[in-house]
């Protein structure tokens, strides 16, 4: 083994980066709760924002722009007057589905006893 290279213990223990950038990406501040909502379907913005306790119109809209960059979500502009937005899961976000099913399930079960 070359001087300085990790052994298999420190390669084994290591987390994986996929999954520590995941978690990095549904772990910021209301982006769990907004993806949950959307699992239940398209949401207007506004909906969202009723939906969602707590967030702001500004962190919403950034939380939003950011999972449509990750293409989890997608963003629909209806044309009129006034203007509509919706937002929707893409197939990517919508795996995420049963995923964000478990955890509600595990927080259910854990978290009124913590």
């Amino acid at each position: 083994m070359e001087a300085g290279s990790p052994t298999q213990d420190q390669v084994a223990s290591e987390v994986c980066p996929h999954y520590h950038a995941a978690i990095e990406l549904i772990g910021k501040r209301w982006t769990g709760a907004i993806l949950s909502r959307l699992t239940e379907g398209p949401q207007r913005f506004g909906e969202l924002a009723r939906t969602v306790p707590g967030v702001s119109d500004k962190l919403l809209s950034t939380r939003l722009r950011e999972l449509e960059d990750e293409g989890l979500v997608e963003r629909e502009v209806e044309a009129g007057t006034p203007v509509r937005v919706t937002y929707s899961l893409t197939e990517k976000g919508a795996d995420l589905g049963p995923v964000i099913g478990e955890l509600k399930q595990w927080a259910k079960r854990w978290h009124a006893t913590a």
